[in-house]
Parts: structure tokens; sequence; C-alpha cells
């Protein structure tokens, strides 16, 4: 077996970063002098669900600091500012729309010199009608049960409540205060950004177009796993890795992958090639929550032998767990 040269030059690869259904930008490690003056970038995942006929809960990806730290966010209808949420916040409900009405929503990210970052770009939600004279709340969830998923989740899921006209979503709730909100039409969620080694008390509840809500099922009590762990359950599964011979005589590594599933939007991962990160892609327009592929460059000798791994960065900022490492040598069958 031949010895593994560098993966990647640089100069190779940064050549062959562009635009097709992703943006991929190559990261080797340095910072420039002004990344401490750069603004914060625009969020990325963002997503509206209507939660009653007057509200909306708007969910986006946390901005990761670059230079100076994300201090906020402002969330906009159209033009105008209608909330502000502290730094450590990626979601929030907007009360006081129109029924029956489409809005369009933009977030962007303010650091803590009170500069605000360019406009994610724009979602769209449409309020139910209002049901006149509604005051029947739906029924309570029921068959609530939820597990702990490594060390920094929580899967949860329930059995759909029921209403005089429809449920509309499901708000849920970690001890007293709600944490998240999903359509009416789903009965499961993933919590992400919980703490290793820490017990957790969850609720559902149902909520119609006229804002009415259930009482909450059952609490759902877990305690994530203590100290570190290897993240399965935020990795993405069914990765596989192949490589072929090109046109132009060189190799060419495909990676295909099935998102990892969690409440929100995947829009970046990080691919690494022989224990280091080879390229960083961040996904433009819609991402795709099916599966996901990828290709680039390795090189024209053949007989060389890579290790390749990819993670995701989860909605709430931070890093899920890498899939299973796969290995794979130019010129051979894969």
């Amino acid at each position: 077996m031949r010895g593994v040269p560098p993966a990647v030059s640089p100069r190779r690869l940064l050549a062959l970063c562009g635009v097709l259904l992703l943006v991929a930008s190559c990261r080797w490690g340095g910072s420039g002098d002004a990344g401490s003056e750069r603004l914060p970038a625009a969020p990325t995942g963002v997503t509206a669900e209507a939660g009653s006929a007057t509200g909306v809960h708007v969910m986006w990806n946390a901005v990761a600091a670059t230079g100076a730290e994300v201090s906020g966010y402002e969330v906009y209808l159209d033009s105008t500012k209608v909330e502000e949420v502290p730094g450590s916040a990626h979601m929030v409900d907007v009360t006081g729309l129109r029924p029956a009405t489409a809005h369009v929503f933009t977030v962007r990210a303010r650091d803590a010199d009170g500069r605000l970052g360019p406009p994610s770009r724009e979602v769209r939600a449409t309020t139910p009608a209002a049901s006149a004279a509604d005051d029947s709340p739906p029924s309570r969830p029921a068959g609530t049960r939820g597990r702990a998923a490594g060390s920094r989740a929580a899967q949860l899921s329930w059995s759909a409540s029921t209403d005089d006209r429809d449920v509309v979503s499901y708000d849920i709730h970690q001890g007293g205060t709600k944490i998240h909100s999903v359509g009416g039409g789903q009965t499961a969620a993933v919590v992400t950004g919980l703490r290793p080694g820490t017990r957790y008390a969850f609720t559902v509840r149902a909520r119609d177009a006229a804002g009415n809500v259930s009482p909450p099922g059952a609490t759902v009590r877990l305690t994530t796993a203590g100290g570190a762990d290897d993240g399965a359950a935020t990795a993405p599964t069914e990765f596989r890795a192949t490589t072929s011979r090109e046109s132009d005589g060189a190799h060419h590594l495909a990676l295909t992958w099935v998102p990892p599933r969690v409440d929100g939007v995947i829009t970046e991962y990080e691919v690494q090639l022989d224990g280091r990160t080879a390229t960083s892609l961040v996904y433009g327009g819609t991402p795709p929550r099916d599966r996901a592929a990828h290709r680039f460059y390795l090189g024209e000798e053949a007989g060389v032998t890579h290790r390749v791994r990819i993670r995701a960065m989860l909605p709430d900022g931070t890093w899920g767990g890498f899939s299973p490492e796969r290995t794979v040598t130019t010129g051979e069958p894969s």
C-alpha cells in the first residue's frame, strides 16, 4: 500500500469550490486580520409555521460568531421589525397577526456593537381563518413519551390530539417554558442543545386556530447521557463514499448521506478527509431533507487510500456527531 499523500492541495480545492445546488466554502484554519470587523452572517434555515389564526412560530439556525459574538436577532414582518430575542435564542412566536393572511418574514443577526448583518432569505406562512366563537381547546396529547438521544438531544413523541375544528400546532415546554412549536400534522420532535448528564422534564400541548391550548400531556422525564459521546443520534445516516475516474483523468470522491432527523433545517456540513477538515458545505436555497450528495477532486494518482466522514451543524449552532468513517482507494472499485 502506498503512503497517503496530502489529500488535496489548498490551491486545487479552492479552485473547485463553487455554486451548484450548494455553496462550498473551504477552510484551512486561518483567520483574516479583519475577522473581528465582519458583520454577522445572514441566518440560515429560517422556517415559519402558523401556530394559530393570529400567530406564527419563526425558527432559524444560530449564527456562528465571526469575530464579535452575536448578541441578538431581529425578526421582520415584511420590512417592519416585530420581534427581538437574545443571541442564545433561535426561535420566537410572532403574534397579533391577521387571520387567513400570507405573511413574509426575515431574520437578521446583531453583534455586540449593535451592527446588523444582512437579512435571511424570505419565508412565508399563511395563518388559518379565525373560528367564530371557538372557546373549546383541543384534547390533551396522549401517549407522550421520550428518550435521551446521547448527551445533547432528546426525542419526543405523542399521539395526535382532537379538536372540534383543527389542531394547528403543538407546543413543547421544558419545565414551565415553551421552547418549541411544530405543525399540527406532526407528532414527534427532536430537542437539541441540551446539557450532558442533566435531568429534564418536557410536556406537550395542542393549539387550535383560535389559540385555545389543551391541558398538557403526561410529563416526560429523562436524563441525558453524562460526559461526551459520539453524537450518533445527531449524525448523518446511510453515509456512503465512492471514487471514480473522470474524463480529465483525475479521481473524484462522491459522497451521499441522509441528513440527521432534527427539528429545523440543516444547512451546513463539515467533511473530514484523512482526519482533517477538507471542506465545509453551506447550502443556499432549499437544502435536501431526504438525501444529500457532494463530490470533489482527490488527485490523479491511483492506489491512494483516504478516510472520510461528515457531520452537520445543528439548528442550535452546535456540531452534531460524525457519521461512521468510510475508507476508499482511488482507482479501485468501491
